[in-house]
């Protein structure tokens, strides 16, 4: 397994003997990173990554093709790059394990799975190893899509009052969802699941040997709200079959954040090093634990969590109905006050996409002969445009649409292309689309009564400096950046730093351990007038293609999906 470290990564500030540490590890879509934390100030004192030796399984699975739209993982991933990455982290911080007091973890989500009343995931079962619903669904799993229409729709006919705390709809991302997937097309795996569970509290489960459901994944991605699930009622309307889902595969004392899940156990001692018995702290997840990293708990701080997707959130004193939100949770991000959550499907993804498939050759041996990554080539060559020079705009959908529609049967378009048009021009035109959609996403909170006072950018794509210049001036808001290149992972110290009782609670360890460096990019106003006029566009064709005015997405999908039955993919 390939396992990089970062020595230095606490800017200099070297690791004491005396001093106490806590371990935050981040997993990720392709990969889990690790950080060791001091706990007094937050210094990072060294960090280690490693990728998973599957990756994200959506093409085939043992030599069976996948349906489109589908995305899982192995399992065994999780567990072999916890046992790499930590003890790589903690050599590279130099310090003695014996310092350590403490881990805690983050995960994708919703990545969701079927296991066993020990834990024991389907897909590890003898004999199930080909069954692709025994297998973890990741985040951007969007083949459940049938399954969330049909769970909204029962919603609103039966006018539950927990649908508007999701802005009218469950994503097919979520737990209830893929669920029904299941047991919709492949019900004897559904029957062999004892529980359903996030991979947030799995790998707990794995840390301390016991089974815990932490308040985030439970209130954001499995519908848990004023104290329960849907009820048994609503889940038998979707099917009767279903109508023990919760009470059967969900139901567990839902922990708060920050809290201790329980102590590390000798078998995972021995896994990662660390010393049995250090405080574990509960599940969480990657974006939600971002926040305090970034130094600041209060209301109205708005973090974008930007990677291969975003997801945005903050924190609120009241409960307010945002259309289109993916969930208004007490306690979801810090315990004591509403956190909401908003999302992209596809950000990096997207740029991914592109640079793999609609580059001509001449840029790659551009950048090789430069000594730079193509990406960086593309974002300086884009840059040096000047906004609306391209006459393109695009929406932001190839991953399906998160927020405000949500809707993963959406996808993207690129409008205004002509023979002239070039791959710099595209490429720019994404960029702008998935800021214009964050825009969209800050102006629907402040329509709701959730005012957005500062926006913070965390993750792996604020190293893009043209990248974080146009959401300035898309935004017309300065950029404050989180002062970690691990946010998450931080975060997750942070967290495992109050459950080994260092600090009373998260907000007082965020004040003490996060960062974040204020206003870093600040909008232009000229090119924000420019921006303007494109923004109006581009909710022009949002809502065309987005609101029901033409389904043409949805029937070219589902044109593919006949052609793909009939066919090999």
């Amino acid at each position: 397994m390939d396992v990089s470290a970062n020595k230095g990564s606490g800017g200099g500030r070297r690791a004491g003997r005396g001093d106490a540490y806590v371990v935050g590890v981040d997993f990720g879509t392709l990969s889990a990173r690790a950080l060791v934390v001091r706990v007094s100030d937050g210094a990072e004192a060294g960090t280690a990554v490693s990728e998973y030796a599957h990756g994200v399984i959506d093409r085939e699975l043992h030599g069976r093709e996948l349906p489109p739209d589908w995305a899982l993982q192995d399992p065994g991933d999780y567990t072999a790059a916890l046992s790499a990455v930590v003890p790589a982290a903690i050599r590279d911080a130099g310090i003695d394990p014996s310092q350590v007091i403490g881990v805690a973890t983050d995960f994708t989500a919703s990545t969701c799975m079927p296991v066993l009343s020990a834990g024991t995931p389907l897909c590890q079962l003898p004999g199930l190893a080909g069954r692709p619903h025994a297998y973890p669904k990741l985040w951007k799993h969007h083949a459940a899509q049938p399954q969330a229409d049909r769970i909204n729709a029962a919603a609103h006919e039966r006018h539950e009052k927990w649908i508007n705390r999701y802005g009218g709809k469950i994503s097919s991302e979520w737990q209830f969802a893929k669920a029904l997937q299941v047991l919709d097309e492949d019900p004897e795996i559904y029957q062999r699941a004892e529980r359903w569970i996030e991979a947030a509290d799995w790998i707990i489960w794995q840390l301390c040997g016991t089974e815990t459901r932490n308040a985030c994944t439970a209130g954001y991605k499995g519908i848990f709200q004023d104290g329960q699930y849907p009820s048994r009622d609503y889940l038998a309307a979707l099917d009767p079959g279903f109508a023990s889902f919760a009470a059967d595969k969900l139901v567990h004392p839902i922990s708060p954040l920050g809290t201790l899940a329980g102590r590390l156990t000798p078998a995972a001692a021995a896994l990662t090093g660390l010393p049995e018995g250090i405080a574990v702290a509960v599940g969480n997840v990657d974006a939600h634990v971002t926040l305090p990293a970034a130094g600041s708990c209060a209301p109205g701080t708005m973090v974008a969590i930007m990677g291969t997707s975003t997801c945005h959130v903050m924190n609120g004193t009241e409960l307010a109905e945002v259309p289109g939100m993916c969930g208004a949770v007490d306690g979801g991000i810090v315990a004591g006050l509403w956190g909401y959550e908003a999302g992209q499907s596809g950000v990096g993804d997207i740029f991914a996409w592109f640079t793999r498939n609609g580059v001509p050759g001449e840029f790659a041996e551009q950048a090789r002969r430069r000594g730079v990554s193509l990406p960086q080539l593309l974002d300086e060559t884009a840059a040096a445009q000047p906004p609306g020079a391209s006459g393109l705009i695009a929406l932001d959908w190839e991953g399906g649409n998160r927020s405000v529609l949500v809707d993963a049967g959406l996808s993207g378009a690129i409008v205004g292309l002509t023979l002239a048009t070039t791959a710099p021009e595209i490429y720019r035109a994404l960029l702008e689309a998935t800021a214009f959609g964050t825009r969209l996403i800050i102006e629907t909170f402040n329509a709701s009564n959730v005012p957005v006072t500062e926006l913070v950018v965390a993750g792996g794509l604020i190293k893009s400096a043209p990248l974080m210049q146009i959401y300035a001036d898309v935004t017309r808001r300065p950029l404050s950046v989180i002062g970690s290149e691990q946010g998450p992972a931080l975060g997750s110290a942070i967290h495992a730093a109050v459950a080994a009782g260092a600090y009373p609670d998260v907000p007082v360890a965020s004040s003490a351990m996060g960062r974040v460096n204020r206003d870093v990019y600040r909008p232009d106003a000229a090119r924000a007038d420019v921006y303007d006029e494109l923004y109006a566009e581009y909710l022009r064709l949002h809502d065309y293609f987005g609101r029901g005015e033409n389904q043409v997405m949805h029937r070219l999908r589902a044109i593919r999906d006949r052609a793909l039955e009939g066919g090999s993919r």
